[in-house]
């Protein structure tokens, strides 16, 4: 039997100041994971998150 593909997906969100700041408290990037409705969500999700590398909050922004 074929499985069902399910409507809540698990995406990563990868910090945006990470990427490209060279002046920040530790090297590495902060990545997040959590699910999404690909029904009701369509475009990509960008959330505010804290980064333990850059020690503030920032924009997260979801990743392939």
């Amino acid at each position: 039997m074929a499985s069902k593909k399910g409507v809540r997906i698990i995406i990563t969100l990868e910090c945006t100041e990470c990427r490209t700041n060279l002046d920040k408290r530790s090297p590495g990037v902060s990545r997040y994971t959590t699910t999404k409705n690909r029904r009701n969500t369509t475009n990509r999700l960008e959330l505010s998150k804290f980064c333990p590398h850059c020690n503030k909050h920032t924009v997260h922004k979801e990743i392939k």
